[in-house]
């Protein structure tokens, strides 16, 4: 160390054309307030607290450096007892305390000088030569201390890291004279830098963040393989390379260094690449996600040929979903507020968090990159202007990318369209998963549809049963689909395939037929209350929380039987029923004999009521103000009877709806729908038996 002193408190006529945060000081002083805040001074660890660390600034003035000065947890600083450190005088207070900062240089060969503090000028010649002897044991002992600070998480880049003044003569052979990035040296690949300590690179991709520090500016920058810190220096806490922001494609020479076990790039040249060289990271970053995005094939839950009949669609609606979340994107799940929808949107939740939290280390990002939103009905204008105000409000203020939007048991009928295109018009990515027969014409408005109908196979099944094989696919993990055992089972209400039946009682919860059971009426009743919430916690303290969850349920199952009973014993006693060419009609007007405001929904009244009373052929009909639902115990083309309406009430304005077997039309024509409606359905079904 230089053997020069320092005097007085200021430092501005005795440091030559330093500036005083560049030099470090040995303070030799015996009072606090001799200290010059804003200097480095080196000093020793005294000890610890739950508050920060004890610092003495050499033999009588001990300085706090606070928990809150560190750029890490305190618990993860490796400092021990006497070690040498450096840090920055912030403030002296009237009582004598001391506060200090944290300093990004943490050896003494990083500052530009070294001085003694004297503030009095006492020293004796003898004991400068005890200063700087010391002095030169502590540098010694900075490499030892820096070793053990090496595993802390550090990025920053001490100004001083860099040469001032211009590059070294082994880049300026490697930058072009025009300042363009040389083409001379080999692109590396970031994943491969560890094997490059300490030589010059070229590195090509895109800007994901660009930070400015006290020192230099740091870009953070992804290739195809990986990301690493680029610092660039100019100044202390000047922006370097101001023209290139995030987003941009860039081409990098420089240094590749190592600074507390991580590896960083000291930069020596950016420049945003040609359209042609953009366009090959792109290919290049594209084609590497989605080989890691791409899944393996898996079998579905349980054998099921439905589901087994769009399995190649399934693994596509998976990769798809796979390749949002390693893409930083939010994924929006938008469900049918029925049991099936509930169960299926749950079971793609169950397979999508756990992936969300191993790409980002943030403690909410489950809620910031995933979001389940029940849906009744048809996804009509109001719904779609709902998520394209959200999806621009997040771009605007949080810098979110586009979602990718799921819909389950919903979204997969021409009445949709509207809504669908315009998330297509902000190129959003949809996945429409149904078991309901949909129409085709919606796979022109989305990225890609599961549903055995649209396929070809008439084969029963559930859209929790296709959810869940596209969910064993997205999250492979065993625990995932032993999660998932009992969904399908519940998702049923009648007539459950025995092969779910098995694998629900056989899975890790062992839900026998009456859990099920439980769970599915739980599901129903909760799904009705605060209908736009996904209810995120409760539900899955119902399917998953093995503590509760049959308790829950069977709590919440009475609840549900009660509250129905009530509603079906009305509704009975107010049913007109009517033969109409060999059909039983049962027609129950829901607009005057069911309390509509509270449980149960109509769909979930008219199912129950249908299951009771059905006997041959058998059709019940819910009459509302401008809408009838339909059940039959033969299957029959709605569009057929939709048509014939229209015919024959041309001035009703009869359309098909949301593709759960319900008309609507305006209401001054409601008395004449429902006299036309018996005839329509007659004549269909009688079409169609007779096909």
């Amino acid at each position: 160390m230089s053997e020069q002193i320092v005097t007085g408190d200021s430092l501005e006529d005795q440091i030559g054309n330093l500036h005083k945060e560049d030099v470090v000081l040995d303070f030799a002083g015996t009072r606090p307030d001799q200290l010059i805040v804003d200097c480095y001074y080196r000093g020793t660890v005294d000890g610890y607290a739950d508050f920060g660390i004890f610092v003495n600034l050499g033999d009588h003035v001990t300085g706090l450096l606070h928990r809150s000065e560190l750029p890490h947890r305190l618990e993860s600083l490796s400092w021990e007892k006497d070690d040498t450190v450096y840090v920055q005088v912030t403030n002296v207070r009237d009582n004598g305390n001391v506060d200090l900062g944290w300093s990004l240089r943490d050896s003494a060969r990083e500052f530009r000088g070294e001085y003694i503090h004297d503030p009095e000028n006492t020293l004796e010649p003898e004991e400068v030569d005890s200063h700087s002897d010391q002095s030169n044991d502590d540098d010694r002992s900075d490499q030892q201390t820096q070793d053990r600070n090496s595993e802390l998480p550090d990025t920053e880049i001490a100004e001083d890291d860099f040469e001032r003044g211009g590059s070294t003569q082994s880049t300026r052979e490697v930058a072009s004279e025009n300042g363009a990035v040389s083409s001379d040296l080999n692109r590396t690949e970031i994943e491969q830098l560890q094997e490059q300590v300490g030589d010059i690179v070229r590195l090509e991709g895109l800007v994901t963040d660009v930070r400015q520090t006290s020192g230099p500016t740091v870009f953070s920058v992804q290739d195809e393989t990986d990301v690493v810190d680029c610092a660039a220096f100019v100044g202390a806490g000047v922006r370097a390379y101001p023209e290139i922001s995030t987003g941009d494609y860039v081409g990098v020479v420089g240094e590749v260094r190592e600074r507390r076990s991580e590896l960083q790039v000291e930069t020596e040249q950016i420049d945003v690449v040609t359209d042609e060289d953009e366009t090959a990271i792109v290919d290049r970053m594209d084609e590497a996600v989605q080989a890691k995005a791409e899944v393996e094939p898996l079998d579905p839950l349980a054998p099921d040929s439905a589901v087994e009949s769009v399995i190649d669609a399934v693994r596509e609606g998976a990769t798809t979903i796979r390749r949002a979340v390693i893409e930083s994107r939010p994924i929006v799940v938008r469900h049918q507020t029925s049991v099936d929808g509930y169960l299926a949107g749950a079971a793609l939740e169950r397979a999508i968090l756990p992936l969300i939290e191993d790409e980002h280390t943030a403690a909410d990002a489950v809620y910031h990159f995933f979001d389940r939103r029940p849906l009744e009905g048809a996804y009509d204008m109001d719904d779609a202007t709902n998520d394209v105000t959200s999806l621009l409000g997040s771009r605007d203020r949080h810098q979110q990318k586009r979602p990718l939007f799921v819909f389950v048991a919903t979204g997969g009928t021409s009445d949709s369209l509207d809504g669908l295109d315009l998330l297509q018009i902000y190129d959003t990515d949809v996945v429409v998963l149904d078991s309901t027969p949909g129409d085709a014409d919606v796979q022109e408005s989305v990225s890609s549809v599961v549903n055995p109908a649209l396929a070809g196979n008439d084969e029963e099944t559930s859209t929790a049963a296709i959810a869940t094989a596209i969910a064993v696919h997205v999250n492979p993990n065993s625990d995932v689909r032993a999660d998932l055992s009992h969904l399908p089972a519940a998702s049923f209400w009648e007539d459950v395939p025995e092969i779910y039946t098995e694998l629900a009682r056989e899975g890790a919860h062992s839900h026998s037929p009456s859990d099920t059971a439980n769970l599915r009426e739980a599901i129903a009743l909760k799904a009705y209350y605060q209908s736009y919430d996904g209810k995120r916690e409760l539900i899955s303290d119902l399917l998953f929380e093995e503590s509760v969850s049959k308790g829950l349920a069977e709590q919440v199952s009475e609840q549900f039987r009660e509250k129905l009973a009530g509603e079906v014993q009305t509704a009975e006693e107010n049913l007109d029923r009517r033969d109409e060419d060999g059909l039983t009609f049962a027609v129950l007007d829901t607009d005057a004999f069911t309390h509509r405001f509270d449980f149960p929904p109509t769909d979930l009244l008219l199912d129950e009521i249908h299951r009771r009373n059905r006997d041959g052929t058998f059709v019940t009909l819910g009459v509302d103000t401008d809408q009838i639902t339909i059940r039959s115990t033969t299957p029959f083309d709605l569009s057929d009877v939709v048509e014939r309406l229209q015919d024959d009430v041309p001035s009703a304005g009869v359309t098909a709806r949301d593709g759960h077997n319900r008309i609507g039309f305006v209401a001054g024509e409601r008395e004449h729908v429902r006299e036309a409606i018996y005839d329509a359905i007659a004549s269909t079904l009688g079409q169609s038996q007779t096909n």
